[in-house]
């Protein structure tokens, strides 16, 4: 055992003052058969020893020719996750380092291949040296007959969300240690691939009893009886894995999960729903930044800065609401997408089928029936929210009669022989006109423009019924017709 000079020793070859030192040192994906002699050659000379984990069928093998090595498996129990697992071994390590000058320390396969603590170990202020060891990647090519240099990758399956994102082609999936580990896998892949894909797990490489197994992606984490000798084998194609969005996803998870932000773990639907109208008028004041003709126009640099700052705090409620409802069971992010892709491509059948409709007004016309006829719904307004501002509620009341050709009446000092030309800035200053006419009042403009709104919904519903009892098809009829239905629901002054 070399002595200890406070935390440095004498170098035995030069005489000089240097750090402590770690060798480390590939055991190798199997039994010693397949150890490196460099490899042993460096725990053969360095008498002090430590190994990641004695789960390994090399350890066993030196154990029974004289070389001992120390276990840190006992670590494993000191954390909740796996970071702060392989932080304290990294910590015990250089604690060792420091007290003997230099040991061994033996990680499983390649030190330079999904190791954790080599990495955290680079960085301790220690100095290190690589012994390298065969890693199971290079017996899982040799066995599936792939060449690496062809595009394949190796990708960590506790981080497959993240570390596969935007991937596509051949996959080698390390550490599928756990049927949680391989539902998390099988569920990713699920969102890319059919449920009879096929994938290979490949179990105790380079052992006498290893074995190679294909089976259905869908049958993954139920087939498969998965130790820490386990990987699997996914060719995708051109498909990728997953993109931008998973990688949000997972971080999102990872803020509700164990370890993660106390604050996002406390969350709730309801308690997220005044971020959600916050995150949704602040992308609205970034819209309101952009020159009116954009994304047409010149746009100064760095005009669209806002817009995707907002519109990224917007996603990531998307993001919390769905992985709230994936833990409820309802819903997943996969199906908020999946949903709303296949609504659109149902609304859009003068793209995507043989419905002709050549102008915006057309598109609308055809959307308000497809959506009415989607929610089942007796009424077109009946699908308004009725929580909205009153301006919006009114705007939304609008479109929707304009999609049947209906105007509504204007006041008679608005209707008058000239016509009412109105752009933005004068719209602002009468609405703000009437605000304050209304205050002088001691009238809410809100509730008044809400009131408003009532009624012309009823009057609709009325307009609606009517049309319906005489066999009128609304989105169909001639604009006089709907206007000759609609003076015949006339009951409240005013409407």
């Amino acid at each position: 055992m070399r002595a200890r000079h406070d935390e440095h020793v004498h170098d035995r070859t030069a005489g000089r003052v240097s750090r402590p030192r770690v060798v480390v040192v590939g055991l190798g994906p199997a039994g010693i058969d397949l150890l490196l002699p460099a490899a042993r050659a460096a725990l053969e000379r360095i008498p002090v020893r430590y190994v990641r984990t004695a789960r390994h069928p090399a350890v066993e093998d030196l154990a029974r020719e004289g070389l001992e090595l120390e276990a840190l498996d006992l670590l494993y129990d000191t954390g909740d996750d796996l970071d702060t697992v392989y932080a304290a071994i990294a910590a015990r390590v250089v604690e060792a380092a420091q007290e003997h000058g230099e040991i061994a320390y033996a990680v499983p396969g390649s030190p330079s291949v999904a190791e954790r603590t080599v990495v955290l170990l680079r960085g301790a202020g220690i100095d290190i040296e690589i012994v390298p060891g065969l890693s199971f990647a290079d017996v899982a090519w040799n066995r599936l007959g792939i060449d690496p240099m062809t595009g394949a990758r190796v990708v960590d399956a506790r981080t497959f969300t993240i570390d596969s994102a935007g991937f596509a082609g051949p996959m080698l999936l390390a550490q599928c240690d756990t049927r949680f580990v391989l539902s998390d896998v099988k569920l990713a892949l699920l969102e890319v691939l059919a449920p009879e894909h096929e994938v290979t797990v490949l179990q105790g490489l380079g052992l006498p009893d290893e074995q190679l197994t294909t089976v259905a992606l869908a049958e993954l984490d139920q087939a498969v009886e998965p130790d820490h000798l386990t990987s699997v084998f996914v060719d995708t194609g051109d498909v990728a894995v997953a993109g931008e969005l998973a990688r949000l996803l997972a971080l999102t998870e990872r803020l509700r999960g164990p370890g993660g932000c106390p604050w996002d773990a406390a969350q709730t639907h309801h308690s997220l729903r005044r971020h959600v109208l916050e995150e949704a008028y602040e992308v609205a004041a970034a819209i309101d930044e952009l020159p009116v003709d954009a994304p047409a126009g010149d746009i100064p640099p760095g005009a669209y800065d806002a817009l995707e700052d907002e519109l990224g705090d917007l996603l990531f409620q998307v993001m919390i609401h769905s992985v709230l409802a994936s833990e409820a069971g309802a819903f997943s992010i996969a199906d908020v997408a999946r949903g709303v892709h296949t609504k659109l491509v149902r609304r859009h059948p003068h793209v995507f089928g043989d419905v002709e409709a050549d102008t915006p007004d057309a598109v609308v016309t055809n959307w308000e029936q497809i959506k009415k006829g989607e929610k089942d719904q007796t009424s077109l307004v009946e699908g308004i929210t009725p929580g909205l501002p009153a301006l919006i509620y009114v705007q939304k009341l609008l479109r929707k009669a304009s999609s049947i050709g209906l105007t509504p009446d204007l006041p008679s000092h608005l209707a008058g022989g000239e016509a009412v030309v109105v752009d933005e800035e004068s719209l602002g200053v009468a609405l703000a006109a009437l605000a304050v006419a209304g205050a002088g009042e001691g009238i809410d403009g809100e509730s008044a423009l809400s009131a408003w709104a009532n009624r012309f919904k009823e009057r609709f519903v009325r307009m609606e019924t009517l049309a319906a009892a005489n066999d009128v098809d609304l989105a169909a009829a001639d604009p006089a017709l709907v206007r000759s239905l609609w003076d015949r629901t006339r009951q409240v002054p005013g409407n």
